[in-house]
């Protein structure tokens, strides 16, 4: 989005110094998943909001900062993420638990957790703390609902979505309605835009995980299927299992060998099931989309409605 490039090169550098710590190590193991770099799309969103509720299309320091607080949370959440699901690579580069060990990660997780924490309470809006401290609450929710349905050939979509929601649509979700609170704008404006990013967040979900068994393991930084490795039975499978009782038997199994991943890939990619998947992230991003076109289209809106959209077009 050009209209906001300075706005997020200047967030890549600003999210090094937030993450200044005197301990070397645990500086290291932050200032890392910030080198990789990241789609930046939680403060992307925020920005274009931003930009699309301010006359003046002026996007103000607290915008910038909540920006940033919301990538600080979402790196933080990732470092947990890859020890919980033993991943080596993330954006292409070796995991920070990888690198060092189980014990560094997890507390360079915890360091970015609590940093973001202290630039929100700078923030000094107690509505904006009560709405981002959520997502922390959320993120723990969504690691425990998904352990516990892992290889669980039983889980529905219904549960799929709730678990997708806790994981990933609260943080879009509690930052949309934040970056509205921000702006002073009533309660009825702040919940259209908590869905616009829950649906949105909840889409992005649907389709990373058609990714995750369609995509290379180039494109997605880490080995592709590492969802059905970890046991995450997500929509496709999940549409795939009742077609299919040999899947149900590896499932069962858990993977055992590296060709009963293939075999599955192949399996689900025989099916209608990716296209299942699709049509459900296409309902949540025209949901999302409804809500800004229905009441907030101006010359602003433009750029927001193509993001919303892009996303869906991340599939070939």
């Amino acid at each position: 989005m050009k209209s906001i490039q300075t706005e997020l090169k200047q967030l890549n550098k600003n999210l090094h110094k937030m993450i200044a710590a005197e301990n070397p190590i645990l500086y290291s193991a932050a200032e890392k998943l910030f080198s990789a770099g990241g789609k930046r799309i939680r403060p992307t969103i925020i920005f274009l909001i931003s930009k699309l509720m301010n006359k003046g299309q002026i996007i103000s320091t607290e915008h910038k900062r909540l920006a940033e607080i919301t990538e600080i949370i979402h790196t933080a959440s990732l470092v947990h993420d890859d020890i919980i699901d033993n991943c080596d690579k993330r954006r292409g580069i070796e995991t920070v638990h990888n690198v060092f060990n189980n014990k560094i990660a997890v507390l360079a997780g915890d360091f970015l957790f609590a940093q973001s924490s202290w630039y929100l309470a700078n923030l000094n809006n107690l509505d904006v703390v009560k709405n981002i401290s959520k997502i922390i609450t959320d993120f723990a929710e969504g690691e425990v609902r998904q352990g516990m349905i892992s290889f669980d050939c039983q889980i529905s979509i219904e549960e799929y979505i709730e678990k997708s929601f806790y994981k990933t649509a609260s943080l879009l979700a509690c930052s949309c309605k934040a970056t509205i609170i921000l702006n002073k704008n009533n309660k009825n404006t702040q919940n259209d835009f908590y869905l616009y990013g829950k649906h949105l967040g909840l889409a992005f979900q649907i389709i990373d995980d058609i990714l995750d068994l369609t995509g290379l393991s180039k494109d997605l930084g880490k080995p592709a299927g590492s969802d059905l490795i970890n046991g995450n039975l997500t929509a496709p499978l999940i549409f795939t299992l009742n077609k299919n009782p040999k899947l149900q038997k590896m499932i069962d199994k858990e993977f055992q060998f590296k060709e009963n991943i293939d075999e599955a890939v192949n399996i689900i990619k025989n099916t209608n099931a990716i296209q299942k998947a699709k049509d459900i992230a296409e309902e949540h991003i025209q949901l999302a989309m409804h809500i800004i076109k229905s009441k907030y289209t101006n010359t602003n809106s433009k750029e927001l409605l193509l993001m919303t959209y892009h996303l869906i077009n991340r599939i070939n």
